[in-house]
């Protein structure tokens, strides 16, 4: 996927840099500052309703869909054995990453003080990674035996089958609630209490089993769209449609959002719809600012994130894991006393979280752009 992209870069570098902005906001809004309180819109939603952090993680699927509008190409033209070796290669790679990055460091420490193995019982098996490998896997199959026409039925398909299901198994008039919904159900009779997310009020996976379902509509929009971008794309046109289809798929979702509320945790169809409206609208303002009108300011900068995207964001994590494992004296770990020792300080509040947060960001773009100066991409 990652070569693809970098083969057409000088022909749509506006791809790569809305990659790279997202992972961006990715890595800005998993790691803020510790000491106060957030800015709203860089936390997610607490059930329904839509923030800023809510649009990161379904732009990157969006982006990753775009990028598979270019290598897709090549393996129409490969036996069958060869792509569909690539394609489990690489969805087992990535969910492999994304597992070991939950399991990571393996080891805890005990109540006596001692340090002992972190039982595979309590990992968890789901997760961000997780999720992109399933979708890119789904996605691939889809594009590789059918038609761009087949997979937007097949998306509204998806998007209609899940409104459903989260009715016909939720509990019956809470079928949206909390800890009555079907991807909660599911996860805790499929997987288990021990192996889902448990870092929110409830026991909740947000990358749950069902709830993967609808987004790999976000990979097939994306794909969609860079199949477009591709014909269109520089033609002011071309992104004129883009830019009012995003219009209108946002209009549609807030539509849907009075009967089947958007929401993030449960990643519901209206969300879907939201979220592809608002990454084909930022696409075209892209393409339309870098493509046609030449704009290079920040572009550089976006693309170094855009380079290694997978990379750099499984380094950002587990960099934040090992930061936060640390003890110092004062019995903060490391990230929290540069936090609240430091940027507070230096900055108050909510500012004083989110410079903690961008600085984070500048450190994981530094490897980035060490990576990008010796051309080396790493592909996961």
């Amino acid at each position: 996927m990652e070569e693809a992209l970098h083969q057409k870069s000088n022909r749509f570098l506006s791809l790569d840099v809305f990659r790279g902005l997202t992972i961006c906001l990715m890595i800005i809004v998993n790691t803020p500052g510790t000491g106060a309180h957030l800015y709203p819109y860089l936390v997610h939603a607490d059930w329904f309703g839509f923030t800023l952090a809510d649009l990161v993680f379904p732009s990157f699927l969006f982006a990753m869909g775009n990028a598979m509008s270019f290598s897709m190409d090549k393996l129409k033209f490969a036996l069958p054995s060869l792509v569909w070796k690539k394609i489990l290669k690489r969805t087992f790679l990535i969910f492999l990453f994304g597992y070991l990055m939950y399991w990571f460091p393996f080891f805890k420490q005990s109540i006596d003080g001692s340090w002992e193995f972190k039982p595979f019982s309590e990992t968890r098996i789901m997760g961000v990674l997780q999720r992109i490998a399933l979708c890119y896997f789904f996605a691939s199959i889809i594009f590789y035996y059918f038609s761009q026409k087949v997979a937007v039925i097949l998306s509204v398909f998806i998007l209609l089958c899940y409104w459903i299901l989260l009715y016909i198994f939720g509990v019956p008039g809470e079928e949206l609630g909390t800890t009555t919904n079907a991807v909660i159900r599911m996860d805790l009779s499929l997987l288990g209490q021990q192996h889902i997310y448990k870092k929110d009020s409830i026991p909740f996976d947000p990358e749950g089993l069902l709830s993967t379902l609808p987004s790999i509509v976000n990979v097939l929009g994306g794909y969609i769209a860079g199949k477009y971008v591709q014909k269109k794309g520089k033609f002011f046109e071309g992104i004129t449609k883009l830019f009012i289809t995003g219009l209108i798929f946002v209009l549609l979702a807030l539509c849907w959002d009075l009967v089947f509320p958007i929401s993030k945790k449960l990643w519901t169809s209206s969300f879907v719809l939201y979220t592809i409206g608002l990454d084909l609208s930022i696409m075209a303002i892209l393409i339309y600012a870098i493509e046609l009108k030449d704009v290079r300011f920040g572009v550089g900068f976006f693309d170094v994130f855009g380079k290694n995207p997978l990379f750099i964001y499984l380094f950002s994590e587990l960099f934040y894991i090992i930061l936060r494992l640390i003890p110092t004296s004062s019995g903060l770990d490391v990230f929290e006393w540069v936090s609240e020792h430091a940027f507070q300080n230096l900055f108050p509040g909510a500012f004083g979280s989110l410079v903690t947060a961008l600085v984070f960001m500048l450190l994981c773009w530094s490897l980035g752009w060490w990576l990008n100066k010796r051309r080396i991409y790493i592909k996961i």
